[in-house]
């Protein structure tokens, strides 16, 4: 048998390493360590840490077939071994007789559950242990195979006792063989101390041991498939009573009795395998702590109490895989284009079950249930299925968590399946890359491929948000932070990733509503979200004292850097990535405002940009027409980081501040907001957190975070609003003169330029990227939004065009 472990069995553990296809799903009990070692004449222990590194991936049969004939083969050369009388059945060490003397002989150990499933699972092993061997013994004193036995796995009838068999090349039966005794002892021998107690499936009659079982089991075979539903339902049945079905510890985990309702909708909406594979549904935060921990490389528990991990080769969002599925009841509403790339139902229904077999091939995954939106006339029931403990506590921040009652009866509007550390297959139709992150509408169902950056589950629920408020309800969906005064007047910031939502939303004097997803309905501002997601790129405690402070246990922090010794995180470190984050449930901040929900209509809405070339001013009042623009131009810089490949600040204009993200056409979003500014008399406001004095690339710096709060303080107390304003040029913005707190030259670009570039050229230059933007949009705009652009005079417009200026049209890439 030796010889049939090198050349047989562990060329197949080999070959099946490499295939991730899933059987039954019991390991691969041969030692990769002791595969190719021609002096090893090691008894090997199944199912035992001792015997080696197993081959974890391995399902194929062969690994059943050898074992079961191994364990058959031992006791046919030594019939007097004697088991011990504990659980796991050691075999004592009995020398063999055909061994050389050098060698050693050594035990095996095999546990009462493999020795089950092994009985169950293969009927040539049921029926070696009914027939017995045949009489007498060889010249060396052992028992030899019987006749049946050894024709069944096709060893030659001329072939010595040690020849190793060979995989056969169709099914055969084996027909029973004059036995003296059964070759193996029913575990319910008197020798042995304890008593399992199995319940007898219907179909089969009682039967006292093994050996009566093998033999009903031969005599069910006659009359039926061996293979029929029936039988091997009963028999899976049989084996899950008394089999672990997983590891998750250990020390292992017992299954339980039946399946929870949650576990047999996964089995029956995605033929989730909970034979095979344990389903943790809404685990603890410390247990997921754990499980990351284990089984998660790099992870780690920083200074602060935060879980620290990382997303692999992917550190930001890819917006160029997102697909959406063509179907009818959608495809109306649906804004086509590169923003959402159309998917057939075919490919779908490809990268669905690619991800459903990722997700059966591991030993344990993850469900984390939760709630979109916090007003509960319009919140969506979300489910998130996934493998990584990591992405399941980050999404368990993200989501609103319900209570023991409420996940009683949960049941969810849409599903999320995260198979991101298995790719997509990139020469399916439509597939770009190895990423996939696809959004089906009318099976509610989301996919990811491809990518472990825990931002893609977040944003598939905002377009999710995007498409379902609008449509069916009438509510605006904003890509915004919000919070709320003592006075309960709220202000609504748009904005990119970079700009400023989160940290200027955490206001202390303020009571925090959200920090970047947000619905407007007819009777307030709801968030959308139950945590934030902030970046932690330059995080210190005196800058943003809210966010630092939220960073403890139960958070998690993203792709960041920290001490190995001390654990302290170097939030200045950007070697990973510039997009470092942690994502933190709400209520980690001191002052949000929970329920996240204001019954009242924004007083002040704040459109948010980032301009690198330091030509926006710091401050800006909109009317109705200029709002509407700029909030369908979404001009900000693309910040470092946010986007794989991004190192410096660049032009870009992202629709709505949310145009990877958005699900209709833009136009509709900016009428909805237009309707809502005249109906509530709500002040807009333009407002660059980007770099003042000159351009990030000709010696300007980024506007000071205290003079950006005054202006913010300026704008809630009123004192703004009342200031007297001058037209800005070209773009006819109106800028205040004065600002309490802020130096009045800041607030004129003109005026604080110190670049030896021309001023004049460089606003014309983004002037003109406004308008060649602007022209994707204009047919479904109105004459008065038109007139909202910049006026640039034609022959300066010319000369731009000459030089090849043209605008950025690249989305915005972040969490």
């Amino acid at each position: 048998m030796r010889h049939t472990l090198r050349s047989g069995c562990c060329c197949c553990c080999y070959v099946s390493r490499l295939s991730l296809s899933v059987s039954t799903g019991l390991r691969c009990p041969v030692p990769l360590s002791s595969a190719n070692n021609n002096n090893n004449r090691q008894l090997l222990t199944l199912n035992s840490p001792a015997s080696g590194r197993y081959n974890y991936s391995c399902y194929s049969s062969c690994c059943y077939y050898y074992a079961a004939y191994y364990y058959n083969y031992y006791y046919s050369c030594y019939p007097t071994a004697t088991r011990s009388n504990n659980s796991a059945k050691t075999l004592s060490p009995i020398p063999d007789p055909r061994a050389p003397s050098s060698n050693k002989p050594r035990s095996i150990n095999i546990t009462t559950a493999c020795f089950r499933r092994f009985t169950f699972a293969f009927p040539f092993f049921a029926a070696r242990m009914a027939s017995g061997s045949a009489s007498g013994a060889d010249a060396t004193g052992s028992t030899p195979l019987s006749t049946a036995t050894r024709a069944a796995i096709h060893i030659p009838p001329d072939a010595p006792p040690s020849s190793a068999p060979t995989l056969p090349s169709s099914s055969t039966s084996s027909t029973s063989a004059p036995a003296s005794r059964p070759l193996i002892q029913p575990f319910s021998s008197a020798t042995t101390t304890t008593t399992t107690t199995t319940s007898v499936p219907p179909n089969l009659a009682p039967f006292s041991d093994f050996s009566d079982f093998a033999r009903q089991l031969q005599a069910k075979q006659q009359h039926s498939n061996y293979h029929s539903t029936s039988l091997s339902t009963s028999l899976k049945n049989m084996v899950a009573a008394s089999v672990n079905r997983t590891a998750l510890h250990p020390s292992g985990v017992q299954p339980g009795v039946g399946h929870t309702e949650l576990e047999e909708e996964l089995h029956e909406t995605a033929h989730i395998d909970y034979e095979r594979v344990s389903i943790i549904a809404n685990p603890a935060v410390a247990s997921l702590y754990e499980d990351a921990l284990v089984y998660e490389t790099g992870t780690a528990i920083t200074s602060s109490g935060a879980l620290t991990a990382y997303s692999g080769a992917k550190t930001g969002r890819s917006p160029l895989d997102k697909r959406v599925v063509k179907e009818p009841s959608s495809e109306k509403d649906i804004w086509w284009g590169p923003v959402n790339k159309p998917m057939s139902p075919e490919v779908w229904r490809i990268n669905r079950e690619r991800a459903v077999d990722y997700l059966n091939t591991r030993n344990r995954i993850y469900v984390i249930d939760g709630y979109a939106g916090w007003d509960e006339r319009y919140r969506i029931s979300v489910r998130v299925v996934c493998a990584r403990a990591y992405h399941a506590l980050f999404m368990r921040n993200m989501l609103i968590r319900p209570s023991r009652e409420e996940l009683k009866s949960f049941h969810p509007d849409y599903v999320i399946y995260n198979a991101g550390s298995f790719p997509a297959n990139r020469w399916t139709e439509g597939m770009t890359s190895a990423t996939s992150v696809a959004i089906n509408f009318a099976e509610k169902e989301m996919v990811i491929l491809g990518t472990e950056y825990a931002g893609e589950m977040k944003k598939g629920v905002f377009t999710v948000l995007f498409y379902e408020m609008p449509v069916k309800h009438n509510v605006l969906t904003l890509h915004s932070s919000a919070n709320q005064g003592e006075d309960g007047d709220v202000t609504v910031f748009f904005g990119l990733s970079g700009t400023g939502k989160t940290t200027l939303s955490a206001d202390p004097k303020r009571a925090l509503i959200g920090d970047d997803e947000h619905c407007w309905s007819d009777r307030g501002v709801f968030n959308i979200e139950g945590g934030c997601y902030a970046k932690c790129i330059g995080l210190s405690a005196e800058k943003e004292p809210d966010i630092f402070n939220a960073i403890r246990f139960g958070s998690v922090l993203e792709n960041v850097v920290f001490d190995p010794v001390t654990r302290v995180v170097d939030y200045d470190d950007s070697t990973l990535t510039e997009n470092t984050r942690c994502a933190y449930p709400i209520e980690y901040i001191e002052n949000a405002k929970i329920p996240c929900i204001a019954e009242e209509h924004p007083k002040n809405i704040i459109l948010l940009t980032c301009d690198a070339r330091g030509v926006l001013p710091p401050i800006s009042k909109l009317n109705t027409e200029q709002t509407m623009f700029h909030f369908i131009s979404g001009y900000t810089s693309k910040m470092a980081g946010t986007e794989d490949g991004v190192t410096e600040p660049q032009a870009t204009f992202s629709s709505c501040f949310a145009q990877p993200f958005l699900a209709l056409h833009p136009m509709r979003y900016a009428r909805m907001l237009a309707d809502k500014i005249s109906q509530h008399k709500a002040n807009a406001w333009l407002l660059n957190t980007g770099w003042v004095g000159a351009g990030a690339t000709t010696g300007g710096k980024r506007c000071p975070l205290k003079y950006t709060r005054a202006i913010l303080d300026a704008i809630h107390s009123g004192e703004l609003a009342k200031a007297e304003y001058e037209v800005y040029d070209v773009f006819n913005l109106y800028v205040p003169k004065s600002c309490p707190g802020v130096p009045s030259e800041l607030l004129n670009p003109k005026k604080s330029w110190t670049a030896s570039t021309s001023f004049e050229s460089e606003v014309t230059k983004l002037a003109v990227l406004f308008n060649e933007n602007f022209k994707k949009y204009s047919d479904e705009a109105t004459k008065e939004v038109i007139a909202a652009a910049p006026v640039v005079p034609s022959p300066a417009k010319a000369a731009v065009e000459v030089n090849g200026a043209e605008p950025s049209t690249t989305r915005e890439n972040t969490a």
